[in-house]
């Protein structure tokens, strides 16, 4: 899987120009079908459904496919990444799991799952954002820890998502968040644990 933009014009354009590059052996992707339909939950409790039918590309060079993932998704969920990163963000400011699925009209099981995927994660996300935000931004001064990693890692998660904006010009933080994850923000952890 490779993530991209939210454009699917623009992606399939980038696609047959070839200016999209395997993730594995920089070779250049070429156009290979769509992926099957997904229907993605945007706000609104869920009432507003997008129904994306997300490219597929191949890579000549090394053989393997891959999907091509809008930033406004994560890899593997039904819902868009800025619910999620709502429901992120609300832990975070110390609101329960339960609280928080009645706001943005989610099954409680869906919310506690994204919050104990993320937190079990958090501190690998804490170290790669705040990497990612002196890369961005090298005066940045010290991220200061506090007692929650998962407050931490969504504190340095938005730090570098308004450093990358600076720099690079605005994007929706969540979906810097989906890029710079590689749509893994609540993806399975790596071997060996992050």
């Amino acid at each position: 899987m490779l993530i991209v933009g939210t454009d699917p014009l623009e992606v399939d354009r980038l696609l047959r120009r070839g200016v999209l590059r395997c993730p594995g052996c920089a070779g250049e992707l070429r156009p290979w079908g769509h992926a099957r339909t997904r229907h993605i939950r945007g706000d609104n409790g869920g009432a507003a459904v997008l129904v994306v039918r997300p490219r597929r590309s191949s890579c000549p060079g090394c053989g393997v496919t891959h999907v091509l993932i809008s930033a406004s998704m994560l890899v593997r969920r039904a819902d868009s990444a800025v619910v999620i990163g709502a429901a992120l963000v609300a832990k975070a400011g110390g609101a329960g799991h339960r609280p928080i699925a009645t706001a943005l009209g989610r099954p409680v099981s869906t919310v506690r799952g994204w919050l104990r995927r993320f937190t079990a994660r958090a501190h690998g996300w804490w170290v790669s954002f705040t990497g990612l935000l002196h890369a961005l931004d090298p005066l940045t001064g010290p991220v200061a820890v506090r007692t929650c990693v998962l407050g931490d890692a969504v504190e340095v998660l938005g730090l570098a998502a308004a450093a990358a904006a600076r720099r690079f010009g605005p994007r929706p933080p969540w979906q810097f968040a989906s890029a710079a994850s590689g749509g893994l923000l609540l993806g399975p952890l790596p071997v060996g644990g992050r």
